[in-house]
Order: C-alpha cells, then sequence, then structure tokens
C-alpha cells in the first residue's frame, strides 16, 4: 500500500517555523529542581540511535510537578518526554477548577507563553527534551487549540497529542500546519475494529502524524506493529511501548510487567535501530506495580529493557 501523503517530517518541518528560543530559569523554580541541575549528571537514554523516553502519565500515581518530574528523569536516566498538559498548565498558573470552564478558557487566551518557555528551559538544563506536550485540546475552541500549539511550541515540543479521531483530526491540522507544528495522534484499540485504517486519518492534513500505540495495537489485532511501522514510518513521530497480552490470550489485552506479555518490543526497538528513523520511543507504564516498588522503579526497569536490547 502506498504511504499516506508523500510530504515527509523533515520536509514538512523544514519549510514551517522553527521552535521559540530559550529563556532564563526563573527565582521561582523550585530548590528541588535546582539542586538536580547542580548535583546530578545529564541523563541519556538514546541507545544504539534509538531516542527511549517515557510519557509522564507514567509517574501519575506520583507527585508529578516539573521538580519531580525532573527527579524522575535523573533517576531513570531518561532524557526525552512526552510531557502532560496539565503539568505544563498548572506551572503557567491555570485556574483550578473544571476543564471546559470559561474561566479555564479565558485564562488560555491570555496565558503567558514565558512561563512554557521558562519550563522549557528548566528541563533542558537539566539534560531533558520535552519532545511532545500531550495537551488533548481537540474538545477546545479553535482559539484554544492554538493556543495549545504556541504553548508546545515555547516547550520545545515538535507537536501536540491527543487521541486520534475523525473531529479531532479534521480539527487540529490545519492549526498545526498554521503553526508549523504537527497534530500528533494516538490510538487505542480502534485498529481492531473492521476496515479501520490509520490513512483516513493521515489523509485530513500532511500536519497529521501518529504517536502509534505498538502495545494497544497488538492487544486490538494480534499484528505484529513492526507491518505498520514500516508502512507510515514517516508518519510517525513517536512510538509508545508497553508489553501486553493480544486479543486471543487469556487474559486477553492485558497489561503485562515488561518481558511477561506477547508485545514484540524487542522486535520493535531493533527495526528502527537498523532503519536509523528519526522516530521517539516512549514507555507508557500501565501495568499494575508490585508491592514495594514504585513507578520510577518500575520505569527504570522498562528502561533496561531497551538498552540491554539496543546496546
Amino acid at each position: 500500500m502506498e504511504k499516506s501523503n508523500n510530504l515527509s517530517r523533515r520536509k514538512f518541518l523544514g519549510i514551517t517555523s522553527a521552535a521559540a528560543g530559550l529563556v532564563i530559569l526563573s527565582k521561582s523554580d523550585s530548590l528541588a529542581a535546582e539542586s538536580y541541575l547542580q548535583s546530578a549528571a545529564k541523563p541519556d537514554s538514546k541507545f544504539g540511535g534509538v531516542q527511549v523516553g517515557a510519557i509522564t502519565y507514567s509517574w501519575r500515581s506520583m507527585p508529578v510537578s516539573p521538580a519531580d518530574i525532573i527527579k524522575y528523569c535523573k533517576q531513570t536516566g531518561i532524557s526525552s518526554i512526552e510531557l502532560m498538559g496539565d503539568v505544563a498548565e498548572r506551572y503557567a498558573g491555570i485556574p483550578e477548577g473544571k476543564d471546559g470552564s470559561e474561566e479555564r478558557r479565558k485564562w488560555r487566551l491570555s496565558a503567558p507563553i514565558d512561563k512554557y518557555r521558562e519550563l522549557r528551559t528548566m528541563f533542558n538544563n537539566a539534560g531533558i527534551k520535552i519532545h511532545i506536550t500531550k495537551f488533548s485540546p481537540a474538545g477546545w475552541s479553535e482559539p484554544e487549540i492554538d493556543y495549545s500549539f504556541k504553548a508546545a511550541k515555547a516547550l520545545g515540543s515538535i507537536g501536540v497529542c491527543n487521541e486520534i479521531g475523525d473531529e479531532a483530526c479534521k480539527k487540529m491540522g490545519p492549526i498545526a500546519k498554521s503553526n508549523g507544528m504537527y497534530a500528533i495522534f494516538h490510538n487505542h484499540l480502534q485498529p481492531g475494529e473492521p476496515g479501520w485504517t490509520f490513512e483516513k486519518f493521515l489523509d485530513y492534513s500532511p500536519a497529521n502524524m501518529l504517536n502509534f500505540d505498538a502495545g494497544h495495537y497488538y492487544a486490538a489485532t494480534g499484528l505484529h506493529p513492526n507491518g505498520i511501522i514500516e508502512k507510515l514510518h514517516e508518519r510517525i513521530v513517536s512510538v509508545h511501548l508497553k508489553d501486553k497480552t493480544g486479543p486471543k490470550d487469556d487474559p486477553a489485552n492485558t497489561n503485562m510487567p515488561w518481558g511477561q506479555g506477547k508485545t514484540p518490543i524487542k522486535d520493535i526497538l531493533l527495526l528502527l535501530k537498523k532503519n536509523k528513523w528519526n522516530i521517539n520511543t516512549d514507555i507508557e507504564l500501565e501495568y499494575n506495580i508490585p508491592s514495594g516498588s514504585d513507578a520510577v522503579a518500575e520505569v527504570k526497569k522498562c528502561v533496561d529493557f531497551c538498552k540491554n536490547i539496543l546496546v
């Protein structure tokens, strides 16, 4: 099958505007973050040419201020993250309350973008890149969606992530393109539905890209994820890694500690290494954390799992 739209991600970014510059770290940044910036070695989780990172959702069972996330990245050796948008917005001062409220809508339309540049500097100085921001803004108004891309650009991200769907892909693609960025879409079990294809959603805009969840894909279809990666690698910016059982296993579609499920993580990593594609991988910790452990220790196991394959 032909690739959906032959505009490569490198070409697309080459004709769009560059990300916003850095600013000096403010005095308001926490002492904990400053301590890690000063005392701990910068992490490096690029192994065999493959960038391994994590979505910060993996640490949802723990405190997730920017200082906390920097600490977790240091402890796990992670140098690249997909940052959850609520972490960034809290740092920037969004009012408390239910998302979708008028107060929050008004705040976003006049949000202090400099706070996002400040946050970028805080992470970059610690050796951590925010390569995607998951604002999930498809349900917001178009001006708010535009804000999400401007905020993500200030954070140093290449795009904004949202769950995949017709409305999201139709709305976000043109706004992403106008900002010189990507609208990046994440799948769950939809590929298991009869007749469902990724190409349909990519065709809505050349700025639409994939945050391909290989674990969900395998759990839904029982098919090897490398088939999709090989076919659509020019439209994939990141691959979410998790270990799951397949649709016909007992139990089916179940998150497992890495190495105990059936998702072919090793094959995926070696394919990316062999082809040197510019595709990030992101650990998404979803299995139950064993007694006596925590999300940091379990993410570290996943990092080591990848490293042992790639190095």
